[in-house]
């Protein structure tokens, strides 16, 4: 009977001491296609994404879920792979790029006159209903213009899963970059 203590002891130490396994992830950008601009008299317009804020409770490494009205779960396993708020530019300048090609899009300044793209994230996250939210706003600057627009969406989330759940956050993302670039499309054609 003494020698099965031991072992015991080990067998149930062990299983106290195994740790989930931590996964990382990445927002998918649409790819940008080559624009060709070296036939055109004029140079392409120019549009610097100065900066994408996130809100305190999304700058951390944890993909957030919402579990009620009033409570956030801020992932330990589930980390975003680089901060959310350098994710959120790359890709929205690959949205853009791709929406836009008779643009440059960068998200440095470029040239001396462009416009200029501020984003404010207050939303960006799963939901205990199923829904994915990504809401906020952004601020334009155009020639000696400001345009400021709010957006709120609300996605459903097909599957289970923080797969998913990243995959429908970049699609909400890339549907948002899509009506900025519809904005920035009307405006250029005034």
């Amino acid at each position: 009977m003494m020698k099965w203590i031991p072992l015991a002891m080990a067998l149930a130490l062990s299983a106290c001491s195994s740790t989930p396994e931590t996964t990382y992830y990445q927002l998918p950008a649409a790819s940008a296609g080559q624009s060709d601009s070296a036939g055109s008299a004029s140079s392409p317009p120019l549009l610097w994404v100065e900066h994408v804020s996130v809100p305190d409770y999304l700058a951390g490494n944890g993909v957030v879920y919402q579990t009620s009205d009033v409570q956030y779960v801020i992932a330990a396993n589930n980390l975003w792979a680089s901060p959310l708020d350098q994710q959120l530019q790359q890709t929205l300048v690959s949205n853009l790029s791709a929406a836009l090609p008779q643009w440059i899009v960068s998200a440095s300044p470029v040239g001396e006159q462009h416009d200029t793209l501020n984003v404010n994230i207050s939303g960006f996250h799963g939901r205990y209903d199923g829904k994915v939210i990504v809401s906020g706003e952004w601020l334009l600057q155009h020639n000696n213009q400001l345009i400021k627009r709010p957006f709120q969406l609300a996605l459903a989330q097909n599957e289970d899963g923080y797969d998913a759940l990243v995959r429908t956050l970049a699609k909400g993302w890339q549907q948002e970059a899509q009506q900025i670039a519809n904005e920035i499309s009307r405006l250029k054609q005034k």
